[in-house]
């Protein structure tokens, strides 16, 4: 049912994209048809498939390496009162500043390889998985504390933070997660733009120069599918590493 619900709205969303084309008359380097955009993908399947799985791989790296950077700094914060001080002013900073102000710094520092746009893309992941986490953490039910306050008969910050905070916060992180896994792609586009050998940014920066305005759009629709296929797998597996947080929803039939 979810793959038919799916296909049913990409193919509205073509026929669309087709319409607006067919009643605007706009030019084919301006906004090229549906099929222009399919025929220069066929035309270049390669090259998108190795530039849609460089862009894949930094994104992937860029999640891992910003929910582990993200949830260290949820449980410092929780756990240290220096690290209260210090890193919740670098969870705000890490958001004020544009990431494409810090892009040239990030490719001149290192390189036009992988690791700038996996840097970027941690940067960007990094704020709503240690904001989530330290949410979670924060909210823990007071009772499920006095109780293991009153088992142990002394406070024990780890075992207290390791056996109720972590596990009572774990849906929380999944939320956090999944925010980050829907942003992930944009900072390793932006990374591509600023400066890159390969990755779906980069094609999309060189088809422009060219004005192969039809491949671009093969390009941004791959950009597209790659984003969705991370984000629903990443989402199935949170379902799944978390069974007994069910989703929620108000029945229709609920009265207010």
């Amino acid at each position: 049912m979810k793959a038919l619900r799916f296909i049913v709205i990409t193919a509205g969303l073509i026929l669309i994209w087709q319409v607006i084309v067919w009643l605007t008359a706009v030019p084919p380097y301006i906004l090229p048809g549906p099929m222009a955009a399919a025929a220069a993908w066929v035309s270049n399947a390669e090259s998108l498939v190795f530039h849609a799985s460089v862009t894949a791989l930094e994104i992937v790296l860029g999640l891992i390496a910003g929910t582990v950077l993200g949830a260290s700094s949820a449980i410092a914060i929780i756990l240290f009162r220096p690290a209260r001080q210090w890193l919740l002013p670098v969870l705000v900073t890490s958001q004020a500043i544009p990431v494409f102000a810090i892009a040239p710094i990030l490719v001149l520092w290192l390189g036009f390889g992988i690791p700038s746009k996996v840097a970027m893309a941690t940067l960007i992941i990094y704020f709503p998985v240690a904001a989530s986490f330290l949410d979670g953490l924060r909210r823990t039910e007071p009772g499920w504390l006095d109780l293991a306050l009153t088992m142990t008969g002394k406070p024990r910050r780890f075992r207290t933070l390791i056996h109720i905070r972590i596990p009572a916060a774990l849906p929380s992180l999944a939320s956090g997660i999944r925010v980050a896994a829907a942003v992930a792609p944009i900072g390793a586009v932006v990374g591509e733009w600023v400066g890159a050998g390969a990755g779906l940014g980069y094609l999309m920066l060189h088809a422009s120069g060219r004005v192969q305005i039809d491949l671009m759009f093969a390009a941004l629709a791959s950009l597209t599918f790659v984003a969705l296929i991370f984000y629903f797998a990443v989402d199935w597996g949170l379902r799944r590493a978390l069974p007994w947080q069910p989703d929620q929803f108000i029945s229709n039939n609920s009265e207010d």
